[in-house]
């Protein structure tokens, strides 16, 4: 009987370790002994470390697109409502690792892009992937007229995920969901604000 693949478990491990240390903190052995798999086992399947983040990166994309799915495909709400719920559910889930862990996309922004060109080149598709869905369902919201059309829905998708990427950076400073609530407080009452009839 073949011997299981270590692979997945420390794709896995390396999302909990880089959470923890960063891209330049994170070393091969953390990883391995997170994921309880022999050092070798992680050598065996990835050649470099820029390679393995490039494909832990892709699996954490991959979960947080099922978040924003989960959020923004809900059509039993507007898609104001939507917008907002897609911050609700990643404030939830950000308090429940008491505000110390943030986002990796941004994480990898900071301190990943910087070093690697190739990482770089991988988030710029990302945003653009993640930014899509967000712009489908503003240019949504404006065409119900509930969100003002003074910016394409474009603009205010990158405007939406560049400015919550900012407050997760204060709330892992702070600790506390004030900076995540103030964004959401400001930019639904401004950027975001209802339209009247």
């Amino acid at each position: 009987m073949a011997k299981a693949s270590h692979r997945d478990s420390i794709i896995d491990a390396g999302i909990r370790v880089m959470f923890r240390k960063g891209y330049v903190g994170a070393g091969v052995r953390d990883i391995a002994a997170e994921a309880s798999a022999p050092l070798g086992s992680y050598t065996n399947h990835f050649r470099s470390k820029e390679g393995f983040a490039s494909l832990v990166l892709a699996r954490y994309f991959e979960n947080l697109k099922s978040v924003v799915s989960e959020a923004l495909d809900d059509t039993s709400l507007t898609p104001r409502q939507r917008l907002r719920r897609y911050l609700d559910i990643i404030t939830a889930r950000l308090a429940q690792d008491h505000f110390t862990r943030g986002c990796l996309i941004g994480d990898f922004s900071l301190e990943a892009a910087p070093q690697s060109e190739m990482l770089r080149d991988q988030l710029v598709e990302i945003f653009a992937e993640w930014r899509a869905p967000f712009a489908a369902c503003i240019g949504e919201a404006q065409a119900a007229g509930e969100i003002a059309k003074t910016f394409t829905p474009d603009d205010l998708a990158e405007f939406l995920l560049a400015s919550w990427e900012g407050a997760i950076l204060r709330m892992k400073v702070d600790r506390t969901a004030e900076p995540l609530e103030r964004f959401k407080r400001i930019a639904f009452a401004t950027v975001f604000e209802e339209q009247r009839p």
